[in-house]
């Protein structure tokens, strides 16, 4: 049998300098992928190292080479090593000893989630501030993606004041999916990690008790094209006039969290809407929703959708 303990530790110890979690974390991390995933053990070493140490990889490369100067708008993949001219929008109180910073960040094209590791050693980034980061590495959950400075990380303050954008879109069209892993679902909370728990287990943190939530996941066709949109708690109870209350009681009474997304896809799939959000990878995150129309044909709509 795998000693995963063993191997947390030997983990530790080897990635001292870069891990920013403890030995029971890695270990919690290996026993969901081998146990929970039924993952080879050294492909769930490789996932650990990646997933807590990206610059064990690159960090000498992402040293010694200098990184395409992007926007925040174009990033598009988790692993990249960017140069990015940023202002801090908002610091937040970090939930972890490990963390040193957390805040959102952002320019002209939009915003994004970043973390200062407490190890790394950095500077202090001020509220309304503007910088220069180099070598930060992106990373995505989602849809969603953030960056995280580490030690191999450079902060240079800026004379200039950096415009936010905030990156919308809208579109309009029939909502012709609502896809597993939406109605009531529960977020793990270690961390502020807010994964979604696949029966009870984080992918980072294994097995937790995790806190409910309601979301929606949908497909929109407007007739050209199809988007996949995540709506939060507040936009799905605005459309559907069921709050985290009352889909939690309808769950206890069924004694099945599933009751909240049949009824929802029964209220809403076929019909006209407006979404406004922004843009993070493959979906529309939304911020607002609107319906536009009475019912449509579902079946045709869908027929449509798939010959594109």
């Amino acid at each position: 049998m795998i000693d995963l303990r063993k191997k947390a530790e030997e983990l530790h110890d080897r990635h001292s300098d870069t891990f920013q979690i403890e030995v029971d974390e890695i270990e919690s991390q290996l026993r969901t992928l081998v146990e929970g995933y039924s993952v080879p053990l050294e492909e769930a070493i490789r996932s650990v190292v990646n997933r807590n140490a990206p610059e064990y990889k690159s960090s000498t490369a992402a040293t010694n080479k200098s990184n395409s100067q992007i926007k925040v708008g174009d990033i598009n993949s988790s692993g990249q090593w960017v140069d990015l001219q940023i202002k801090i929008v908002d610091l937040w109180d970090p939930t972890s000893d490990s963390i040193d910073q957390v805040g959102l960040a952002g320019d002209e094209t939009g915003t994004i989630k970043f973390t200062k590791w407490s190890k790394s050693n950095l500077p202090t980034l001020e509220a309304n501030g503007n910088y220069l980061l180099k070598n930060v590495v992106t990373d995505e959950w989602g849809g969603r993606f953030s960056i995280k400075l580490n030690r191999t990380t450079i902060i240079e303050p800026l004379d200039q004041d950096i415009e936010i954008g905030d990156g919308s879109t809208s579109i309009e069209g029939a909502l012709v999916d609502i896809q597993s892993g939406s109605g009531l679902i529960k977020r793990c909370t270690v961390d502020s990690c807010t994964r979604v728990l696949q029966n009870g287990a984080c992918a980072e943190h294994g097995e937790v008790d995790g806190k409910y939530d309601l979301r929606l996941k949908g497909v929109i066709d407007d007739g050209i094209n199809v988007f996949e949109v995540i709506l939060n708690e507040q936009t799905t109870e605005f459309l559907t006039g069921i709050n985290l209350s009352d889909a939690e009681t309808m769950a206890t009474e069924a004694v099945d969290t599933g009751v909240v997304l049949t009824k929802m896809r029964n209220m809403l799939l076929g019909k006209y809407y407006k979404i406004q959000g922004s843009k993070f990878s493959r979906y529309l995150i939304a911020n607002e929703a609107q319906l536009l129309s009475d019912p449509i044909d579902t079946d045709s709509i869908l027929i449509q959708a798939r010959s594109i």
